[in-house]
């Protein structure tokens, strides 16, 4: 059988598995299960370097259909779901299915935004119905690439602009992108107009780990963007990289005025912290505190408070160890680079985070709840000030790939998967 060179993410694509040996990148190869993943290369889409507000061709949509349809295996919203975890303070309810969900965001009203990484957005109401989003860019869709974040603007109540990440295709491989675009409700189906790319992440090539997480500074003024080292490793360390940083950019695209490198130019005056992996979860807390999760490499995942200029040193430093045994220095061996607030071992693939704010779970208020995909639970750590406590882990029995809050309160998560849930948690009792 031919090597494969894909990391643990990948490889937890499709429900369907078998086992094999696997070569990662050098590493020495070891025991995993494959999940069998179609890899869909879309067209190619116009799009601009860093900052520079390219219009961009959407990719063709499928013919809309006038009025709103119910989520494939939907029927009715509400489904009950069953869980493993017995001692969960809460029920799970379903609201429909999706093609490999990435993420999902609440609109003011309440609707959902979700977006399937083949190239798809779904607007879903609280009754489980949905509308297929036109005017979507093309996608590089496979592995970890294709359809990532998508976040309403602060003042999206006015303004209907949605910012979105996704792996742009293009002549010398795939690279993260960011665009924004305005939600268009006037015709019988919602469409994406004005849809322009405000930055694009240089050096384009191939490989997972794209992070495109993205989270507006509380002031609304700015917005921050998580970016992989796109299994590259050596890119986190580099000053003039844009691989293995969380960004930082004013709505426009350009870098934020407050950036520690601005001065520099290029890519550097993007960064806001640098020496990440795989960040796929990006929140603030009310206090104005960044947290961000990532996947570790063989184990050592993390929790990490997120300070201007910080090197949180991977791959110089880990608490996990490579994928063949071989060990990685802790972060305890090098205090120069900023160490996690928690981190686990084995791992959990950390994926999707939300700094709770609601009334619903009073009892969680301030606390961090994140997605485990390989972990197959949901997670809370408590917050104090800026220090993290593990609180619970319940086990859900699937992967998670989202958590998100919506204006009412309620908690929800997203599935990971080619028939992946939109799940409500509601309290017992």
């Amino acid at each position: 059988m031919p090597w494969l060179r894909l990391r643990r993410d990948t490889l937890w694509e499709e429900k369907r598995s078998v086992t094999i040996t696997q070569h990662l990148k050098g590493d020495a190869m070891r025991p995993i299960h494959l999940l069998c993943t179609s890899l869909v290369a879309l067209a190619a889409c116009s799009g601009g370097s860093s900052g520079s507000g390219s219009t961009v061709t959407p990719a063709p949509s499928p013919t809309p259909t006038p009025g709103a349809t119910p989520a494939p295996g939907a029927t009715p919203a509400g489904t009950p779901v069953s869980i493993p975890a017995s001692d969960a303070p809460f029920t799970v309810q379903s609201y429909g299915s999706f093609d490999n969900p990435f993420s999902v965001a609440f609109l003011p009203d309440g609707r959902a935004l979700v977006t399937e990484k083949p190239g798809t957005i779904k607007l879903v109401t609280i009754g489980g119905t949905t509308k297929n989003v036109g005017g979507v860019p093309a996608v590089e869709y496979g592995g970890q690439g294709g359809l990532l974040d998508i976040a309403p603007a602060p003042d999206f109540a006015t303004s209907k602009t949605v910012y979105l990440s996704y792996s742009q295709p293009g002549q010398g491989g795939s690279a993260l992108a960011i665009a924004r675009a305005t939600l268009n409700e006037s015709g019988s189906a919602p469409t994406l107009g004005n849809l322009k790319v405000i930055f694009h992440q240089q050096p384009a090539g191939d490989g997972g780990q794209f992070g495109g997480i993205i989270a507006f500074a509380p002031d609304g003024n700015s917005l921050f963007l998580s970016s992989g080292e796109r299994m590259r490793k050596t890119p986190a360390q580099d000053p003039n990289s844009a691989l293995g940083k969380i960004l930082h950019m004013t709505p426009d695209g350009k870098p934020a005025s407050d950036n520690p490198y601005r001065s520099a130019g290029g890519e550097r005056a993007y960064i806001w912290s640098s020496g990440h992996r795989n960040p796929y979860g990006l929140a603030f807390d009310a206090a104005g505190n960044l947290w961000e999760n990532e996947m570790g490499p063989k184990g050592g995942d993390e929790l990490n408070l997120i300070e201007k200029g910080a090197n949180y040193g991977w791959p110089e430093v880990s608490n996990g160890d490579n994928y063949d045994g071989s060990p990685i220095p802790d972060h305890d061996t090098r205090p120069e680079f900023a160490a996690p607030k928690l981190w686990w071992n084995p791992s959990i693939s950390p994926a999707g985070l939300v700094i709770y704010s609601g009334n619903v779970f009073p009892q969680w208020k301030g606390s961090a709840l994140l997605g485990a995909m390989s972990g197959q639970a949901l997670i809370r750590a408590s917050l104090n000030g800026t220090a993290a406590q593990k609180a619970n882990q319940w086990d859900m029995g699937m992967r998670i790939r989202d958590v998100a809050q919506a204006p009412d309160g309620s908690l929800w998560v997203i599935q990971d998967g080619d028939d992946g849930k939109l799940m409500r948690l509601v309290p017992k009792g």
